[in-house]
């Protein structure tokens, strides 16, 4: 006889499976946003009616964005839900308007480009710090199922650190 609460959330699901992530330009570096509901919570039986439910979702916005501005977005996205975040982390700018990053990414050899997911280097840069994230493996594969690191990329990696820290050529 009561109105179903999950049934409730399929306005907000549509309007995630519509949604066009943005790509944002940030210091030279092309990063996709994304917009995912990673959780869906409601019911206590079976044979009941659920008269809650809670959706959640993942916002991962450009480093262009801050925390404020990020929920700003959201919350304009899905005005007539009540929104409450649960986890928020500022994103780090990739900092390569930095002699130092620049210096490093040349000594190693490496192609920068976005990094997809937060890091440590988020600290960093808070506190005005250059910082990069450098390291083996396919950062596509993070919390995959088949997420794996060749030997043979940790040792190029340890070749590579090793000779800009000493000052030697790559």
């Amino acid at each position: 006889m009561g109105e179903n609460a999950i049934h409730k959330l399929a306005p907000a699901l549509e309007r995630l499976a519509a949604f066009e992530a943005e790509t944002v330009r940030v210091d030279g570096l092309d990063y996709r946003e994304g917009l995912n509901a990673v959780f869906v919570h409601g019911g206590v039986a079976g044979n009941v009616i659920p008269d809650d439910a809670v959706l959640t979702l993942n916002y991962r916005f450009a480093p262009s964005r801050s925390v404020a501005e990020a929920t700003e977005y959201v919350r304009a996205l899905f005005p007539e839900y009540e929104l409450t975040v649960t986890d928020a982390s500022e994103g780090a700018r990739p900092g390569l308007d930095d002699p130092l990053a620049q210096e490093f990414v040349r000594a190693v050899g490496a192609e920068a480009r976005p990094k997809y997911g937060w890091t440590d280097v988020a600290r960093f840069s808070a506190l005005g710090i250059p910082a990069v994230n450098f390291g083996p493996g396919d950062p596509l594969l993070a919390h995959a199922d088949d997420e794996r690191v060749a030997c043979d990329e940790i040792l190029a990696c340890e070749r590579a650190l090793r000779s800009w820290l000493t000052g030697g050529s790559h």
